[in-house]
């Protein structure tokens, strides 16, 4: 092999590669929320399963991709693993459509399709057109690399060692579908391997009986990516990767020694070979699709028994659980991951703050209850670190103008409730610890006020709440006008207590300090609770002091 054959041979490998990705980048896009949508509406029952992993797989050019979401998806309780073992049969069928166009001499107009994608990425102004028009741009790419290849592989048909090679390959199918597994594990692309057996194809280098086990060994690498994502994950996310993995290898051993008869089944479906071995990957997916189908419940139990649940499952350090990094490549699932996560925190902050009140009504609260608030604090802190951390990673991937938003009322809403289970552990509760140590107790009419207070802060941080998760300009609106309303409020229980000093009322004076600090204290949760309503309510923030 020259030095010529082989840089245009690896530049249009690589070629191929970059191809594959841009285009299943630009179909994610372009799909969006459809794709999270459809994986939790269609895998009701194995049939729709099926279907929705066709579907998703061909939006993001690769069952490794696929698969990796439903060990994400697993691995954060968004889907059962049974649900998840008729998606995966369906994304290996998926991701031979790729294939499948790879096999039609298309080659010939790659530029044209790069070109025509590149100009609806320009002339586009909205995003969902300029991401098709990336997805175009990609394939465009994809048959260009094609082309490059084949033409590299020209010269090859005179090259002895080369030839011994494949011929060597063509004698020893399982050599081959060992190699080739090996080959997709590392490029984490089975239609990239095709492909190349493809090049091969259209040059007469290999024949049928060398580009099937090529085609089988492809499917068995295909599953190392999700094997990888899945090493630090839950035992149920590492059983859908087994899962994965079990489907393929099981399918190539049976198809081993009828490598003959399914040679002779191909050659009936198409009369040219490249059209041939991508019908070859097309039929051993739909086969072992239809035969593992009605067994799926089966394949479930023997992969629970070959991934067991590791020790650490049920002891693990507290952490995130949702922030999977598989998810960046496809950013709507991110940023869901997300708001999961903090919806995890915002539990933390409600029973923060639902607590907060009742170290003030005791007459001196077991440090058993301030212990928990400030627990409970230091994994809010936790949360928001990993939140902040995964989101500022997700900034370097492309976002459209929608995603940007939320991802910014996410920040915005997890820097408040770090706030505001800050002051509750470092202010409220050493005021709870001084009135402790003092042996002091409110006034009747001071109870009943801060706590009515504390209520009226509560029951915003619950609006606040409802008005992020549904985005609702209303809802957010009237938690913002619901500040001047408590701040109000807070001015008259101000005004109340100083007129019980002037009575001369003991309780009043012993914990003045106390009492006007809690007031002011919630008051200032209750700005921070406003603040999660802004960015929602449409309006700019005001500069009203904290």
């Amino acid at each position: 092999m020259t030095n010529q054959v082989l840089v245009v041979f690896l530049g249009g490998t690589l070629l191929l590669l970059y191809g594959v990705k841009v285009a299943g980048e630009g179909l994610q896009k372009a799909a969006g929320k459809q794709i999270k949508e459809t994986l939790s509406s269609m895998t009701r029952n194995r049939v729709l399963a099926l279907f929705s992993g066709i579907l998703i797989t061909f939006l993001l050019q690769s069952s490794s991709a696929t698969t990796v979401l439903l060990v994400s998806f697993v691995d954060t309780g968004m889907m059962q693993v049974a649900q998840a073992m008729g998606v995966i049969l369906g994304a290996d069928i998926g991701t031979t459509l790729t294939v499948q166009l790879i096999s039609f001499r298309l080659h010939q107009y790659a530029v044209g399709i790069a070109g025509l994608g590149l100009l609806i990425m320009f002339l586009s102004q909205d995003e969902k057109k300029k991401s098709f028009g990336q997805g175009i741009f990609g394939f465009g790419l994809i048959f260009l690399s094609i082309g490059l290849i084949t033409e590299a592989m020209s010269p090859l048909k005179e090259n002895r060692l080369f030839q011994e090679i494949l011929l060597t390959m063509g004698k020893n199918p399982v050599l081959t579908v060992i190699l080739s597994a090996l080959l997709t594990g590392l490029i984490h692309a089975s239609a990239a391997t095709i492909g190349l057996a493809i090049s091969l194809s259209l040059n007469n280098l290999i024949g049928l009986e060398t580009a099937i086990p090529i085609v089988l060994g492809a499917n068995i690498g295909t599953a190392s990516m999700a094997i990888l994502a899945s090493l630090r994950s839950k035992t149920e996310a590492r059983q859908v990767a087994s899962a994965h993995l079990f489907y393929k290898v099981i399918g190539a051993l049976i198809f081993l020694p009828f490598l003959k008869p399914f040679q002779r089944l191909v050659e009936m479906t198409a009369t040219t070979l490249p059209h041939q071995v991508a019908n070859a990957h097309t039929l051993f997916n739909i086969i072992i699709a239809l035969a593992f189908l009605p067994f799926t419940g089966l394949f479930y139990r023997a992969v629970k028994w070959i991934t067991p649940a590791r020790k650490e499952d049920n002891g693990e350090r507290f952490g995130n659980k949702y922030l999977n990094p598989e998810l960046m490549n496809t950013p709507p699932l991110a940023i869901a991951a997300a708001i999961r996560e903090g919806m995890r925190m915002t539990e933390f902050v409600q029973d923060m703050l639902s607590l907060s009140i009742k170290p003030f009504l005791e007459s001196c609260p077991e440090p058993v209850s301030i212990e928990k608030i400030e627990q409970m604090d230091d994994k809010v802190d936790i949360l928001d670190r990993d939140i902040r951390f995964y989101l500022t990673q997700l900034s370097r991937h492309s976002l459209s103008g929608d995603e940007a938003q939320r991802q910014m009322e996410i920040l915005h809403l997890i820097h408040n409730l770090e706030n505001i289970g800050d002051v509750i552990d470092k202010n409220l509760m050493e005021l709870a610890k001084k009135k402790c140590r003092k042996e002091v107790s409110f006034s009747k009419e001071g109870e009943k006020e801060l706590t009515e207070f504390h209520q009226k802060i509560y029951d915003n941080f619950i609006l606040a709440l409802s008005a992020f998760t549904t985005r609702d300009e209303l809802l957010a609106q009237q938690v913002i006008g619901n500040k001047k309303k408590i701040g109000d409020l807070e001015q008259e229980f101000y005004q109340n207590h100083l007129h019980r000093l002037e009575r001369g009322q003991a309780e009043s004076f012993e914990t003045s300090r106390i009492h006007l600090d809690v007031l002011s204290n919630l008051k200032r949760i209750n700005s921070y609770i406003t603040n999660i309503a802004y960015p929602i309510s449409g309006q700019p923030k005001s500069q009203s002091p904290v």
